[in-house]
């Protein structure tokens, strides 16, 4: 028989892994809906979150008629300074690399001023972490109220915090009120990118017998209408997306399904008629509320048989894996455009490699020279001079500053395009200047894998062994880099092949 080739998706595509994950030994699989299964247009989804949060604020006697969404100024990751009206994006260890004060970025001298002995801690309320792309609409509305605050244009609030506040409770109420939703269900084209394969992706997972659940926030009759125009089309004839699925469960009030004992309450009807569940929970069956304890009991799988892939860093993989040891999968559906662009932009960023590496060891150069100089001056440990005088040490050390002044012209154009790969405010979401950004680290810490979308598990296929890459700390020898590695020398860790 002819050897057949593993066929792999793109590397945009690709599952990352951050911990081994053995998907044999994965025996139930859960799925969040929003930006999950269901992939939404951001920027219109978002804009009408925005109009609908700006008409609750007019009727308040906000003026902010006028103000218009920009689906550029926000990124997921970023946090909300409450206390000084700023949003901000910070590095892994919380240090400040860059930051807005209402839509009007601060100059380096003035975000060394404001957060040189600050470090970003969001276990403090004065921090609000970005945990989703639904935040989005809600970050730019602070933003652009900070603005009208500065102007003295918001009679009776008192604080940029109250501004926050402000916002975050009526885009809640955006949310729960159900006109946007009903907007979402009355022109589903508008708002959702289909995805045919993930479909098949679940289809694989289910054929190899993996217990699917859907677990989601949304209400019962949202869901059915999301789930069906984002599945049933691409299903076998005669199924629908409900036989993807042992168990449904709408009205999961993540995170506390992951940490309470809430009871579950059986949906009888299509139109979502709610009775109560009496005993376990019965494959086939759609609930409401409940808790991952009893699904665990119901199911007869805990703790790390069970995979959970959802959007939210906090609300589903942090909470699912601190509490229950379930192993968790993100969907990051930016990172296609990032792994893109910096992919496209590899041979600046080898470029701008190589003339750092010059850089670097032109300063050591010159470091040596003026201790050489030092010694000279000093009168002592004259042997390591080498015979040199003092005119010649000194015409030295200007001709390297001149040769790292030269380089500095020419790694600054190239620098400056590498920061604001995907995004000429805030740069590459993974990234704040050569440091992983801080959301990076939250995936690092609470996600085992993460991925674009959930059909890239189609092309790791359910019997994958996914292998994290060895880590490497800075004293260890720099391996030769990977083929397709990432922008910055981030390791390429896709699929197993």
């Amino acid at each position: 028989m002819a050897e057949k080739s593993l066929v792999a998706g793109p590397r945009e595509r690709g599952l990352f892994c951050n911990r081994t994950l053995n998907m044999r030994a994965i025996r139930a699989i859960g799925y969040d809906m929003d930006y999950t299964l269901v992939h939404y247009n951001i920027e219109a989804w978002e804009e009408r979150a925005y109009e609908h949060l700006k008409a609750r604020l007019v009727a308040l006697g906000f003026p902010v008629g006028g103000l218009r969404f920009d689906p550029k100024a926000i990124l997921r990751g970023l946090i909300i300074d409450k206390e000084l009206g700023n949003v901000v994006k910070a590095n892994r260890f919380g240090y400040v690399k860059r930051a807005f004060h209402g839509t009007k970025p601060l100059g380096f001298e003035e975000l060394r001023s404001v957060y040189a002995r600050e470090v970003v801690d969001l276990s403090e309320p004065r921090w609000v972490f970005l945990n989703t792309l639904f935040s989005l609409s809600e970050a730019y509305m602070f933003s652009q109220l900070v603005d009208l605050y500065d102007q003295g244009k918001l009679a009776g609030t008192h604080s940029y915090s109250e501004c926050y506040e402000i916002t975050r409770k009526h885009i809640d109420l955006t949310h729960m009120e159900g006109q946007l939703k009903a907007e979402i269900v009355a022109a589903p084209e508008k708002f959702v990118d289909l995805d045919g394969d993930t479909a098949l992706a679940l289809l694989d997972q289910k054929s190899a017998g993996k217990q699917l659940m859907l677990i989601t926030n949304s209400e019962w009759s949202y869901t059915v209408a999301m789930m069906t125009y984002a599945f049933d089309r691409f299903l076998p004839v005669g199924t629908t997306w409900r036989d993807l699925f042992d168990i449904v469960i709408v009205a999961a009030q993540k995170p506390a399904f992951f940490v309470g004992r809430a009871p579950f309450l059986e949906i009888a009807s299509e139109d979502g008629l709610l009775r109560p569940t009496i005993g376990p929970l019965q494959k086939g069956k759609a609930y409401w509320g409940g808790s991952a304890g009893d699904v665990e009991q119901s199911l007869g799988v805990s703790g790390d048989e069970i995979l959970y892939v959802g959007d939210h860093i906090f609300g589903d993989v942090h909470v699912s894996k601190n509490v229950l040891r379930w192993r968790t999968a993100l969907i990051v559906r930016e990172l296609e455009d990032e792994v893109l662009a910096s992919d496209a932009a590899q041979r600046e960023l080898s470029e701008l490699g190589g003339r750092m590496a010059e850089k670097e060891a032109l300063e050591r150069e010159h470091c040596y020279m003026r201790l050489l100089l030092t010694r000279l001056r000093a009168g002592y440990a004259a042997e390591t001079t080498s015979g040199s005088s003092e005119s010649e040490l000194v015409t030295e050390i200007a001709a390297l500053r001149q040769r790292i002044t030269t380089l500095d012209d020419e790694i600054s154009p190239l620098a400056r395009r590498a920061s604001e790969i995907t995004n000429p405010s805030w740069g590459p979401l993974m990234w704040a200047g050569n440091d992983k950004s801080h959301y990076a680290r939250q995936i690092e810490r609470y996600a085992d894998v993460y991925t674009s979308r959930v059909s890239n598990f189609m092309y790791a296929t359910p019997f994958v062994y996914l292998r994290s890459p060895r880590g490497t700390l800075p004293h260890d020898v720099a391996p030769a880099p990977a083929p397709g590695a990432g922008a910055y020398g981030a390791p390429s860790t896709s699929r197993l092949r």
